[in-house]
């Protein structure tokens, strides 16, 4: 997987890196930024969804596509489509952008829509990878976890550097019977749930 990446890919995300760096040091307005994951958390999510059980595969919250470029390499893998969920205009029309590369494109689709609010497709999930406003987690976990296939992972970033946000969906996976979790201290923190 890694050692097959498309140069087209790579390049795409060296930009999208270059401008996340510069989102953050020039003092873009919060919304506006990028705010993407950095690309070990990247691998460490494409290695988890390579090897999830068959089902769908989502993502919450796509910013401008940095970590579905990581996740389309295990769509590719797994020989599936990642659902990503984007509500911000101007992050939509970059992750356009970054789903228009020909190696990209049959692996992601987009929607343009509040995940909370779009029509509840889902069937079986296999994969989830939560990454929106950190207020919001918990409603994302209760509309995913019913659905979730046995194996199949859920994935909530920055589970360490906001954790005081974070904590409430939290200690809900961890008491909940159908999961096993952890948070997995790589770049801010990744708390995984295994469905039973």
């Amino acid at each position: 997987m890694f050692s097959e990446i498309p140069d087209s890919i790579l390049k795409r995300m060296k930009y999208l890196e270059n401008n996340d760096k510069k989102d953050r040091e020039d003092g873009t307005e919060r919304l506006k930024r990028l705010r993407q994951i950095p690309p070990e958390t990247g691998k460490f999510i494409a290695l988890l969804a390579a090897n999830c059980p068959k089902g769908e595969c989502l993502e919450i919250g796509t910013s401008g596509g940095y970590s579905a470029l990581w996740l389309s390499l295990a769509m590719k893998e797994r020989n599936s489509q990642l659902i990503t969920y984007e509500i911000l205009p101007e992050k939509v029309a970059i992750a356009r952008e970054t789903f228009a590369i020909p190696e990209v494109s049959p692996w992601v689709k987009l929607v343009d829509a509040d995940f909370l609010a779009a029509p509840d497709t889902a069937a079986s999930i296999a994969f989830c990878f939560i990454d929106c406003e950190k207020h919001l987690y918990e409603a994302c976990f209760d509309r995913v976890a019913p659905k979730m296939v046995s194996g199949g992972m859920i994935v909530a970033d920055n589970a360490i550097n906001h954790y005081e946000h974070l904590k409430g969906m939290m200690n809900k996976a961890e008491n909940d019977p159908r999961f096993d979790c952890l948070t997995v201290p790589i770049c801010k923190g990744e708390f995984v749930c295994r469905r039973k």
